[in-house]
């Protein structure tokens, strides 16, 4: 009663609607209520607004994004620009400070080549200052240089140092409470009545470009220094090699030849022809050294006393006059026998009267050999510098006693080892 007292209007029945499911056999039916078509009229709105909105935004996607990008590009190019104008600003005020005048550039650039031409010599001059240091050869330091004063607003004479105190001194200037000049580091460049940027560059410039050739003539004269030392060492030393018979190789400097061809630019400037001379000069003193170093100048057994010397003397063995044709040390068996210079072993071996016996090839025609061994520490071959034990001491061959009997020899004749031993206690002060 109460259903169809609720689904009358007007006094009519309203018909119910109702969803019949059959399957097989099984039939089921549901009345649809009203509350069930609102809820499928809302879900069907729901996904209808979904479809719309998916679909507008697929067609507008590509606006949007462009939107967003055209934005972000306007947020950029504005920082660009921002970022340009303050750089001009920065580069009008730099511009207004250092080049007030076409003639500043001028300066300018004239002062930038010669801190190139320092840069680029500083390398070489650098290596070569090295060499000389490493070679034992050392200059008086330089003076201080009057570019220090020319730089006293920065206090130092490197040419940043110079270019930082020139942007000063072209550097407006603001009043400042009148000083003693004693107290004013900066008098010598207060400007002068009447004076205009241009001259005050002009004056600038000037104390700067002496100050720069005073430095380099300043390095030219220590460069002079360090050729000479290099030159009196490596002629010392050849002539105490030559004293003892021997000479220099020079690689064959005296044989050349070629045309003629007009020197290159530079080649000619003062300071690089000190730096070549330097360096030729280091070349002979190497080449000296070297020479120095190969031959037998070195003592076989240091700090021993000599007991027999070249020349001359009884034979112990036969009682009559002999030639002893080279020098004895006296050495206990077992003693270290050292290389007196670098060369190639080609004897070491038992050798009849010398008993064990090492000879070494030097070059140029000389040789070392060293005798009576108890032991030899080197084979036929072996490359061996100044100073390595090549053997011990001891008493084997023809020998009263152990000892190390020491022969220098020029194209296989016996000469007195005492001119090599002479000569090498003169150039020890020298290789050290």
């Amino acid at each position: 009663m109460t259903d169809t007292a609720e689904n009358r209007v007007f006094g009519k029945k309203r018909p119910q609607h109702v969803l019949i499911l059959a399957s097989g056999e099984k039939v089921r039916h549901m009345t649809i209520r009203p509350w069930m078509t609102a809820l499928a009229g809302c879900t069907i709105g729901l996904l209808s607004l979904g479809y719309l909105g998916a679909t507008g935004y697929l067609i507008l996607r590509d606006d949007l994004i462009g939107a967003t990008m055209a934005r972000q590009t306007r947020m950029q190019n504005d920082y660009e620009d921002r970022i340009a104008a303050l750089r001009a600003q920065v580069d009008r005020v730099t511009s207004r400070q250092l080049l007030d005048q076409q003639v500043v550039e001028k300066k300018v650039e004239k002062l930038l080549e010669q801190q190139a031409a320092l840069t680029s010599r500083h390398g070489r001059m650098s290596e070569l200052l090295e060499r000389a240091e490493n070679s034992g050869i050392a200059a008086s330091p330089a003076a201080p240089s009057s570019l220090s004063n020319a730089m006293a607003p920065e206090k130092r004479a490197d040419m940043s140092g110079g270019l930082s105190a020139i942007e000063k001194l072209m550097a407006p200037r603001r009043p400042q409470p009148d000083k003693p000049a004693a107290t004013d580091r900066r008098a010598s460049y207060a400007p002068e009545a009447g004076e205009t940027p241009s001259d005050r560059a002009d004056r600038v410039f000037s104390k700067v470009t002496l100050s720069l050739k005073d430095i380099e003539r300043q390095q030219i004269s220590r460069i002079a220094r360090l050729t000479n030392d290099a030159e009196d060492k490596a002629s010392a030393m050849q002539d105490i090699i030559q004293q003892a018979g021997l000479k220099i190789e020079e690689n064959g400097t005296e044989d050349i030849g070629g045309p003629y061809a007009a020197p290159q630019r530079g080649e000619t400037d003062p300071f690089n022809l000190s730096l070549t001379n330097l360096d030729n000069a280091l070349n002979r003193l190497d080449i000296v050294k070297e020479t120095a170093t190969a031959l037998p100048f070195g003592n076989p057994a240091p700090g021993q006393a000599i007991t027999s010397r070249f020349g001359n003397r009884m034979d112990p063995f036969l009682g009559r006059p002999a030639l002893h044709t080279g020098i004895d040390f006296r050495a206990e068996t077992g003693a270290d026998v050292k290389s007196t210079g670098a060369g190639k072993v080609t004897v070491a071996e038992n050798s009849g009267g010398y008993g064990n016996m090492v000879e070494i090839d030097h070059g140029q025609g000389v040789s070392t050999r060293f005798a009576h061994l108890s032991a030899i520490l080197v084979k036929v071959g072996d490359r061996v510098d100044a100073g390595d034990v090549v053997g011990r001491a001891g008493s084997t061959g023809r020998s009263t006693g152990p000892h190390v009997h020491y022969e220098v020899r020029r194209n296989d004749t016996p000469v007195d080892p005492m001119r090599f031993l002479i000569a090498g206690a003169e150039l020890k002060t020298y290789l050290k």
